[in-house]
């Protein structure tokens, strides 16, 4: 799995991860073409080398040339970004970064995410810097993000389109609620809630002693000289070295004593339509020994205040705990094998170097009721054909 590693020497911005990302290896030319296609006026991009410590990096800055009179509210933007004819990946993305971006500005300033607006220079600076991170990212075709804890400024006054604000400026404190974050003593705004956006929308967590096969490196360059630290963002783009992927989880836990027991199935069907990894629940006994249900459900970190905001909404819960795990999985890959009994839907797992195929639970359950068959016959005839022959695979249709 192909892999950006965003090391975060002297914190992220929108300009510095998108420079860091051409510094890798993205052609500036291709970039500025796709660029085009947000039909978007008013701005050009441009990059050129620097030098920060002796060390070669890129630097990039969005000109505007023509500020809109008006203020772009978050689904101004998304629509930008969605009738753009942009790949469905990159619309992804960029949207997904967007949405944190405007979740966290929603919670800082007391409102609702749908009154946010970004402010015209600011709408179009940010719009170039996260829809030009995604096609960058897709143009070396990144698989999975990941970072080192991202180091932010502290004691100091940034001035804003708001006013004055301290450091790390609330938004980006926000936005990065549960992600690993290093406060230094540089009184300077070292990550800007752009590039925390980037980071709590697409990474998977924090990497540490994982092996990994450099590919490429690249520098992007952040405008001020800091005494005592090079103003970089290094990515490091390569692959990870074994089948074994791990990335950064949050998990959320609440006791329930006081619940109707009936909804507990719906519970959790709408945390796993919301994106949790997976949730259940434990019986225990709680205080004055009444029992009890512990309800616990693992998620990404970019999806943790929806997951909460799912459980407030529909259980007694008035209080939540919340940890960053890791996590360490096998390599997977969704399939439609054709089988015995049709086409089935199975994922193939890499383990110790062999591919073990397994048919989904679901669709085994669909053709037992098709074919009015007990359900474990129809297992146990799928599941070994899947591995004791070589079936026919395709790509599993969305």
């Amino acid at each position: 799995m192909r892999i950006a590693y965003f090391d975060t020497i002297a914190g992220i911005a929108g300009d510095m991860t998108m420079a860091s990302l051409i510094a890798a290896g993205v052609s500036f030319d291709e970039l500025v073409g796709e660029l085009k296609k947000l039909d978007l006026q008013g701005f050009e991009l441009t990059a050129q080398h620097v030098r920060r410590s002796a060390i070669d990096a890129v630097h990039c800055d969005v000109v505007i040339t023509q500020a809109p009179h008006y203020h772009r509210h978050l689904k101004d933007i998304l629509a930008i970004i969605g009738n753009s004819s942009l790949t469905p990946a990159v619309k992804e993305r960029a949207s997904a970064i967007f949405t944190v971006l405007g979740h966290a500005e929603a919670k800082v300033h007391n409102t609702t995410i749908e009154k946010i607006h970004f402010h015209e220079v600011g709408a179009l600076d940010s719009i170039v810097d996260i829809v030009g991170t995604c096609i960058c990212l897709e143009m070396l075709g990144i698989e999975a993000v990941y970072s080192s804890p991202v180091r932010l400024g502290s004691g100091g006054i940034v001035k804003t389109q708001h006013g004055m604000m301290p450091t790390p400026a609330p938004a980006t404190a926000e936005v990065l609620r549960d992600y690993p974050v290093v406060l230094t003593s540089i009184p300077e705004e070292l990550t800007t809630p752009t590039g925390a956006a980037i980071i709590k929308a697409l990474s998977r967590g924090v990497l540490t002693d994982e092996p990994i096969r450099i590919r490429s490196v690249g520098y992007g360059a952040g405008t001020k000289e800091f005494e005592g630290i090079p103003n970089l963002l290094r990515v490091v783009v390569g692959e990870l070295a074994d089948d074994h992927l791990r990335d950064g989880s949050v998990v959320l836990e609440t006791n329930i004593d006081d619940m109707n027991p009936q909804l507990y199935p719906y519970v959790i069907d709408r945390l796993l339509a919301a994106g949790a990894h997976d949730a259940y629940l434990i019986p225990v006994v709680m205080k004055k020994g009444r029992p009890g249900i512990l309800l616990s459900v693992l998620t990404d970190p970019a999806r943790t205040e929806e997951i909460a905001h799912v459980i407030f909404r529909e259980t007694s819960s008035i209080g939540l705990r919340v940890q960053t795990v890791g996590r360490r999985k096998l390599s997977r890959i969704a399939l439609v094998a054709t089988t015995s009994l049709g086409p089935v839907k199975a994922k193939a797992v890499q383990r110790d170097g062999a591919t073990v195929v397994t048919a989904e639970y679901e669709e085994c359950k669909r053709i037992a009721a098709e074919r009015n068959m007990p359900l474990a016959d129809v297992m146990r005839i799928i599941n070994t054909e899947l591995r004791s022959s070589t079936p026919t695979f395709e790509e599993p249709h969305p």
